[in-house]
C-alpha cells in the first residue's frame, strides 16, 4: 500500500552514498546534530583513533580537560623519575617532609616543562640534567603541538547554523508544506547559500525491504546571504515525494529528511557545510511557525531571537494526515 502511495514521478535519488538494503543499517542515517549515526569497527584501536581529528571536533570542555590531565600526568611522571634519582640530585630544596618533597619535585618538573625556571631548584649530577633536558624537549614539542590544536580548532570553518527543533507540516498557498527553520547564531555570516533536501524512507521491493531516496525540491533553495533565520519549505504537491502520505505511512516507512546546506563563509574566507536531520517522530502534523525577530523601537534596526526558533502554534490543515 506505501508503495502505491509513493509519488513515482519524484526524481529518485540514487547518489547519496548512503546503504540501499535496510536489513545493513539500523536507526536513523544522521543524529540530529548532523553527525553519521555509525558505528566503526574492524581495525586496531590505535590505527581507528584519529588523534587530531578526534581534539579538533571535540567539544571544548573535553578538550581543555585532556590538555590538563596531560599536563598533570606527565609532571607526576617526571616528579617521579626526580624522586628516584634522589631529592640530593636537587640543589636548593628546602623541603623536610615526603609530602614536601614530593610537592617541591612537582613544581620543579612543572617549571621544567613550561621552561619557566625560577632557578631556586636546579638539577645537579648528570642524571638530573638529563632528565630535566628531556623534559624541557618534551614540554616544547608538547606546546607546539597544543598551539597548533588550538589554532586548527579556531580557525577550522564551521557553518555556525542552529535548526529548528521540530519540522512541520503547515498551511501554504492554499495547500500543505513541510517547513523547518534554520538560522546563524554567530557574526560568522553566510553567502551564496544553498540548500538540498533528500528524504530517506523504507519500503518494500521485491520481497526486500529496503531504502529509498527522493529529493525534496523546496520553494526557495539559494540565498544570496543569510543573516537571519530562514524558513525552508517544502511544498505537497503531485512532484513531491510525501505526497498522498499520511502519519501512518510516514511511521511505517520510518521517514527521515536529510538536509544538507553549504555556503561560503566571509569571516573564513571558505566554503563550510551544515548537516541536519528530521525523523517521523520530529514532525508536527499542523502547525506555524512564529515570527522571531522584530524591529526595535527606533524601527533603525532587527531584533533576532534566537531563543524562539522553535516557537510555533497548532493550526488546521486544508487536507487531513
Amino acid at each position: 500500500m506505501l508503495r502505491k502511495k509513493l509519488n513515482w514521478k519524484a526524481q529518485v535519488n540514487n547518489e547519496t552514498g548512503l546503504g540501499t538494503n535496510t536489513a545493513l543499517g539500523g536507526g536513523r542515517f544522521f543524529n540530529k546534530n548532523g553527525v553519521p549515526n555509525m558505528q566503526v569497527t574492524g581495525l586496531p584501536f590505535w590505527r581507528r583513533l584519529n588523534v587530531y581529528h578526534s581534539m579538533l571536533s571535540m567539544k571544548r570542555w573535553k578538550f581543555i580537560t585532556i590538555i590538563l590531565v596531560f599536563f598533570v600526568t606527565i609532571n607526576l611522571f617526571f616528579a617521579g623519575i626526580y624522586l628516584l634519582i634522589g631529592i640530593n640530585h636537587l640543589g636548593g630544596m628546602v623541603a623536610g617532609t615526603d609530602l614536601e618533597k614530593f610537592g617541591e619535585a612537582f613544581f620543579f618538573s612543572a617549571q621544567t616543562f613550561t621552561t619557566v625556571g625560577y632557578g631556586r631548584i636546579n638539577p645537579i649530577g648528570f642524571s638530573a640534567s638529563l632528565a630535566a633536558s628531556l623534559e624541557a624537549l618534551t614540554g616544547l614539542m608538547s606546546f607546539a603541538l597544543v598551539t597548533g590544536m588550538l589554532y586548527g580548532r579556531f580557525a577550522r570553518p564551521r557553518a555556525f547554523i542552529r535548526y529548528s527543533k521540530n519540522a512541520i507540516f503547515a498551511p501554504f498557498k492554499d495547500g500543505v508544506a513541510l517547513m523547518f527553520r534554520m538560522v546563524p547564531y554567530t557574526k560568522n555570516y553566510l553567502l551564496n547559500v544553498e540548500v538540498k533536501l533528500t528524504l530517506a524512507i523504507k519500503i518494500m521491493e521485491d520481497g526486500q525491504m529496503k531504502n529509498k531516496f527522493f529529493n525534496m525540491p523546496l520553494d526557495i533553495a539559494k540565498a544570496t546571504t543569510m543573516t537571519a533565520n530562514w524558513t525552508l519549505v517544502h511544498v505537497i504537491n503531485e512532484d513531491s515525494p510525501l505526497f498522498g502520505f499520511s502519519k501512518e505511512d510516514m511511521a511505517n516507512a520510518e521517514a527521515e529528511m536529510l538536509i544538507f546546506v553549504q555556503g561560503f563563509d566571509e569571516s573564513f574566507s571558505n566554503t563550510v557545510v551544515s548537516r541536519a536531520s528530521y525523523n517521523y517522530e520530529e514532525f508536527v502534523y499542523g502547525a506555524k511557525f512564529l515570527p522571531m525577530y522584530h524591529p526595535n523601537a527606533e524601527k533603525t534596526s532587527t531584533i533576532l531571537h534566537l531563543d524562539q526558533l522553535d516557537d510555533f502554534i497548532e493550526v488546521e490543515l486544508p487536507v487531513k494526515f
